[in-house]
């Protein structure tokens, strides 16, 4: 089983998370389950889907509430594992992170951190206002054959909806900030940051900058820069004046004189030319110089975006931007493939919360209490990061055995083309189609076809006795 085998091999670069061998071994049946798995109905699904006994299903519960697996060392595995797996997408000397937030519904009265959220959106089929938890989320862009480009999910994390204490004053842009370097560490590499408008600010760039990364993003079409004041012959007294004159960027795209005529450089356009005007300007949230490119679209309009790298092309600036919408296909994928926010882990002994209400406040609570939720919102991000690693193995066999995958896909679609790298639903397909084979075969490793015999079904385990009945 060709594909098996290089899943397998990319897995067991994850051990050292796991403090004892066991818990490994319950981690790569929990990964198997998340990337073959056909229905989306939380643990219940992966017992399905690999044919055990229902006393399994205790196990899996324990095994995402266990101290035995270290979610921070995990993580770091992943992102290295990650950036040796796949070719990062390089602007300039830089590599490429996408960042984006993602409102996963929850009903449940006794989920912490659950909290009334309000949803932008234009679509008539989603309501403003939502129960469900917050997350924040981070993905490397990298290249693939043909000039595919992909966004490998690396890390996603709660950050509303629980307040331990009244001294935490961290914003979602703080937490974004210390996400994005507690990721970005094992690299040693500068990156871009990719993000929408809601992350153009002080409380992201300043950071960014001090560490020798970047940012782009759009800026809202009400935004205001200023030229850098004139500076005079003799100096006077007092301070000089940084901030020269007053510039709407609305005002800035009225005509077409400064703007300059290019190919467009986003991802599946062909023959289509845009205009961009390019300003390095004072923005007063941040008090230096940052580049301004407005970009006119024949088909999507004005835009106005941002990048603090006074040095980078504009065409690179919209051609990362233009990127950026890899981050929402991933979440797409992350929900209706893998079902990577299906998790139900209730607290029982938990304060029931009311719908509508907002952040749950621990201040009064008990250290047990406290104690209690912390191991939940863990077992939460063991469950998101282990189905953001399945969705990257997916991508990596799509990626990197894109021939194989074609071969072993047992379907069809009408836009199929195998010169191409197949989505994460044909992967899982292909592997689903292999997997009775790899769980009757040799498996790798005695300890894993000894849980497999103790937990298989009755009618499996004596099929697996003997192949010839």
């Amino acid at each position: 089983m060709p594909l098996w085998n290089a899943w397998i091999q990319a897995v067991r670069s994850l051990r050292p998370a796991c403090k004892r061998t066991r818990t490994f071994l319950w981690m790569t049946l929990a990964l198997v389950g998340l990337c073959v798995r056909a229905d989306l109905l939380g643990v219940t699904s992966l017992v399905r889907v690999l044919r055990l006994q229902p006393r399994s299903y205790l196990r899996f519960l324990h095994f995402f509430h266990s101290p035995g697996l270290d979610l921070d060392a995990l993580t770091a595995l992943w992102v290295r594992l990650a950036r040796s797996l796949f070719r990062p997408f390089q602007v300039g000397p830089y590599l490429v992170c996408l960042a984006d937030g993602i409102k996963a519904p929850k009903e449940g009265r006794l989920m912490p951190a659950v909290k009334n959220l309000h949803q932008q959106s234009t679509s008539n089929s989603k309501p403003r206002f939502i129960m469900g938890h917050s997350l924040q989320a981070l993905s490397l862009l990298v290249r693939g054959p043909a000039g595919y480009v992909a966004a490998i999910p690396l890390v996603a994390r709660i950050h509303e909806g629980i307040v331990l204490t009244n001294r935490d004053k961290r914003t979602l842009l703080d937490k974004l900030v210390a996400l994005f370097f507690s990721v970005i560490a094992p690299w040693n590499r500068k990156v871009l940051l990719v993000a929408d408008a809601y992350y153009a600010s002080r409380k992201i760039i300043t950071p960014l900058l001090a560490s020798g990364h970047q940012l782009v993003t759009r800026v809202r079409s009400n935004a205001v820069a200023f030229r850098p004041a004139p500076q005079p012959e003799r100096r006077g007294r007092g301070r000089p004046r940084v901030y020269g004159e007053k510039l709407r960027l609305r005002d800035l795209a009225k005509g077409n004189d400064a703007f300059v005529l290019a190919p467009s450089p986003v991802y599946g356009e062909q023959g289509v030319m845009i205009r961009y005007r390019v300003e390095n300007l004072l923005w007063r949230p941040v008090g230096h110089l940052v580049r301004f490119v407005l970009v006119r679209h024949p088909q999507r309009g004005l835009i106005f975006l941002l990048a603090t790298d006074l040095t980078l092309d504009p065409l690179e600036i919209i051609q990362a931007y233009g990127y950026r919408f890899k981050i929402e296909v991933g979440f797409r994928q992350a929900i209706q493939v893998l079902g990577a926010y299906a998790y139900h882990f209730w607290m029982m002994d938990m304060t029931p919360s009311r719908r509508g209400s907002g952040n749950q406040y621990l201040h009064h609570k008990t250290k047990r209490y406290r104690q209690n939720v912390a191991r939940k919102i863990r077992a939460y991000h063991a469950f998101v990061q282990l189905a953001s690693i399945a969705q990257g193995l997916l991508l990596h066999l799509a990626i990197n055995r894109t021939s194989l995958v074609w071969d072993r896909f047992r379907g069809w679609l009408r836009t199929m083309n195998p010169h191409l790298p197949p989505s994460e639903l044909v992967v899982a397909h292909a592997l689903r189609s292999d997997l009775p084979g790899f769980l009757a075969g040799p498996l790798p490793g005695p300890e894993l076809e000894k849980l497999l015999d103790a937990y298989r079904l009755h009618e499996d385990a004596a099929a697996r006795a003997s192949p010839a009945a």
